[in-house]
């Protein structure tokens, strides 16, 4: 019976799709099949089907650059390029930027940009205490003020070498402030409650209609400054299931499936059908040691971890091979990635010289737990391999199963009391002072098993004010060289993000924050 109502329920999304896809045919329909329709439309809100598709009604400042990296176009970090803005000026001290914004772009509801925009998105995200008001901490940002219609300018603390880069970020998305406080009031000045079923940004796209709990459908932006749309509309349709997913690409029903796991991609590599894109990973799957905590506050304890986990090994097991292994805090799709320090390729016998010198000469035989939750697919499996390896060097460690709330409450900034547990982060910001700051600082938002290294702090510190890019490479240099030594985690794969398609599909291009751009993609 429950057979029979999954089949069910598979043809009706299916033959859904399929309507929408046939009536829809000459008007350049793109139908990306989701587990969830967006849940709001708030930038500042974290919630991932909300994400996707803020990235395609707001736009930035200015954006990265792109270069071709073996046949394939990616975002070149080392290149910010104009966007909404066409100009900017900076103050000899490095503390007031000024941006000059292009004449002439215009929201779907007809209302031009001005600086007033810029100065009002980025009032609410401070108001707001969330996403948006983060990035501006870590830039610096302590102000933003409207000079002329067209220039707006930006108040740091102090000098920011994370600040333009983070400009490229959706959040501070930038909104038609002229249309959100039309449906503000007193107890919602900044209109969130209407953002809740609404657009209004400066964007390729904007929503059209929404049904919650089934689809929600966006038509291009007829205003848009940034050149014609292949795609006059696109349908974002909640298909929970994978399989359902799955099988609604295989046979055409849908172009686009966003980041199918590991399991769905070996299959769908082997499909005619499907076009399977692929990207270096911008995030680091890890299991992490808390210095603090009895036996990790003994660093050849912590080496001795490293050296005893097989990470070609585990990269087989759990990532089936397609993740790139992870040698540094910082990911190789950021400029300043350096793998020579790393020096834990596997090696047993080495990690029970380690174990023997710092105390363990017969291994560790008293339980250590391993917490991992499910806020990454991969969180159990590295478990249970981390695990099966240390058991070879005579390390007791037992996987243990937490809730995902109560693994980010423990390491929240504020605690920071799990001893071991495995995890994913990573850097939204191609820099690597922003990824060394948010992962490696003491006082990091992402350093969630309480590392602190007072000269790792401060060559951080002192790299998030340096203008001189190659300055503030040395100093990241240095203070991953010190990271890897302190092995505070056992780095294990930078997992690759992937794409799933019809191969008619082109223009894809992944992004820091892994969410595909509608306006770039195309079919042939």
């Amino acid at each position: 019976m429950q057979k029979q109502k999954k089949k069910l329920m598979l043809t009706t999304v299916a033959s859904m799709a399929l309507t929408a896809i046939a009536g829809a045919a000459s008007a350049e329909t793109l139908i990306v099949a989701s587990p969830q329709v967006p849940e709001g439309f708030d930038g500042d809100a974290l919630k991932t089907h909300t994400q996707n598709v803020v990235v395609q009604t707001y736009e930035n400042l200015v954006v990265y650059g792109k270069k071709v990296v073996d046949g394939r176009t990616v975002n070149d970090p080392g290149t910010v390029e104009p966007h909404l803005a066409e100009s900017w000026k900076i103050s000899e001290d490095g503390k007031t930027w000024v941006f000059k914004l292009r004449e002439g772009i215009k929201s779907p509801y007809g209302n031009e940009l001005t600086a007033d925009d810029v100065e009002w998105s980025w009032s609410k995200s401070f108001a707001q205490k969330r996403t948006g008001n983060f990035i501006a901490r870590v830039s610096n940002v302590v102000g933003v003020k409207a000079l002329s219609k067209y220039e707006v300018e930006f108040t740091l603390s102090a000098p920011s070498s994370i600040f333009l880069k983070a400009l490229t970020l959706y959040v501070p998305g930038i909104y038609d402030s002229t249309e959100v406080k039309k449906h503000a009031t007193d107890e919602d000045p900044w209109g969130l409650k209407w953002m809740q079923s609404n657009t209004a940004g400066f964007g390729a796209y904007h929503l059209d209609a929404l049904r919650p709990d089934d689809q929600a459908v966006f038509v291009a932006n007829k205003n848009y400054f940034g050149g014609d749309l292949y795609f006059d509309r696109v349908i974002y349709k909640e298909v929970p299931s994978e399989a359902s997913r799955v099988t609604l690409l295989k046979t055409g029903q849908v172009h686009l499936i966003d980041r199918p796991s590991i399991q769905k991609v070996v299959d769908l590599q082997k499909d005619s059908n499907v076009k399977v894109d692929r990207a270096s990973g911008r995030s680091i799957a890890s299991a992490r040691m808390n210095p603090k905590c009895k036996p990790f506050d003994d660093v050849r304890v912590r080496q001795a971890f490293n050296y005893a986990v097989d990470k070609g090994a585990l990269n087989n097991a759990v990532f089936a091979g397609q993740a790139d292994i992870a040698k540094s805090v910082v990911p190789p799709i950021v400029d300043g990635y350096n793998p020579d320090h790393f020096d834990y390729d596997y090696d047993p016998a080495k990690a029970k010289a380690l174990l023997a010198a710092a105390g363990f000469p017969d291994g560790i035989s008293e339980p250590i737990q391993l917490l991992y939750a499910d806020a990454f697919w991969h969180q159990e499996p590295v478990a249970i391999q981390v695990a099966d390896m240390l058991k070879k060097v005579g390390v007791n460690i037992q996987p243990t199963r937490v809730t995902t709330s109560e693994m980010r409450a423990k390491g929240s900034p504020k605690e920071m009391s799990m001893c071991f547990f495995t995890w994913e982060d990573g850097p939204i910001v191609l820099d690597p002072v922003y990824t060394m700051y948010l992962i490696s600082h003491s006082k990091g938002v992402s350093n969630r098993s309480a590392y602190s290294n007072a000269r790792v702090d401060e060559l951080i510190d002192m790299s998030r004010e340096e203008l001189d890019a190659g300055k503030r490479l040395s100093m990241m240099d240095e203070a991953q060289k010190l990271w890897v030594t302190d092995a505070p985690w056992i780095l294990t794969a930078y997992p690759a993000t992937f794409e799933a398609m019809n191969p008619k599909v082109n223009g894809w291009v992944h992004y820091p924050d892994e969410h595909e751009r509608w306006r770039e993609l195309q079919m042939n």
